[in-house]
């Protein structure tokens, strides 16, 4: 499939802006795929709002002065959250186990060539395959563990969303739960063993079709060289070409932490 090409004015990425490209793509891919019940935002909130129900319905079960009707009432209500905790908390720790992973990756590493997601039984046999590249010929700004969401990340995020929905991203689907899976392209001397794995000669089936996915960023010197050259360029963008992955150190890393898809999506019983 053709590449998909997502511009954008920055000359440079910031951690936290890739860190939120990625986590949006998780999250799309899953939805999309029907492997999660909702967006991921709103899988979220209904987990963390759960957990705070489940505290309070803690510190009622301590008073001694309920009614035996109450009780058993309330005693209901708890079994109703802690199954509803249960059905939400092995999907939603590995979410969060997969974040905390990219995090670490972006601190460790300067700048990142590819990602892939794959979404299958395993990354040799997928169903679906989803390539990123960031084109931007720096290494990434902004300061180590800040991974706050800025306009920024929120507008190319939603940009890269639109572009994968206008290509048929997620039109088809697999009837079953199927496992996610993260795949990083970075130098061979990237080590965080707690986390990737190194996979020096993968290749998934060339029977399937990927969405490719490249975010390229404007350079300065490119802008120079257009506004000097030539009075029409000057006018117009300039961005850098697509990175060149063959480079012999660079290899790929797979993350230890997948995410398996519940493959529904009828709304979680309240």
């Amino acid at each position: 499939m053709e590449s998909i090409e997502i511009e954008t004015a920055a000359q440079s990425l910031e951690r936290s802006v890739v860190f939120h490209v990625v986590k949006e793509m998780v999250g799309f891919v899953l939805y999309m795929h029907q492997q999660i019940p909702a967006i991921l935002q709103d899988l979220s909130h209904e987990y963390d709002t759960l957990q705070e129900e489940l505290k309070s319905l803690d510190l009622v079960r301590t008073q001694t002065n309920v009614k035996a009707s109450s009780q058993r009432k309330h005693i209901g209500n708890m079994r109703e959250v802690k199954q509803g905790i249960k059905k939400l908390g092995k999907l939603m720790n590995s979410i969060f186990s997969l974040q905390t992973a990219i995090q670490l990756m972006l601190n460790e590493i300067p700048d990142i060539h590819e990602i892939i997601l794959i979404l299958g039984a395993s990354p040799l046999r997928p169903k679906y395959v989803y390539e990123m590249c960031f084109s931007c010929g720096k290494s990434f700004q902004g300061s180590v563990n800040d991974f706050s969401k800025s306009k920024t990340a929120e507008t190319l995020s939603r940009k890269v969303i639109r572009s994968l929905i206008s290509k048929g991203a997620g039109s088809s689907t697999y009837a079953g739960p199927m496992k996610l899976f993260l795949l990083v392209k970075a130098p061979s001397t990237f080590s965080l063993p707690l986390h990737f794995l190194p996979k020096r000669d993968y290749r998934y089936s060339k029977k399937i079709s990927p969405f490719r996915l490249c975010i390229r960023c404007r350079t300065h010197d490119q802008d120079m060289d257009a506004s000097h050259n030539d009075p029409v360029a000057s006018q117009t963008a300039s961005y850098t070409s697509i990175p060149d992955s063959t480079g012999n150190n660079l290899i790929w890393f797979q993350c230890k932490h997948t995410i398996k898809g519940l493959a529904s999506r009828t709304p979680l019983e309240e």
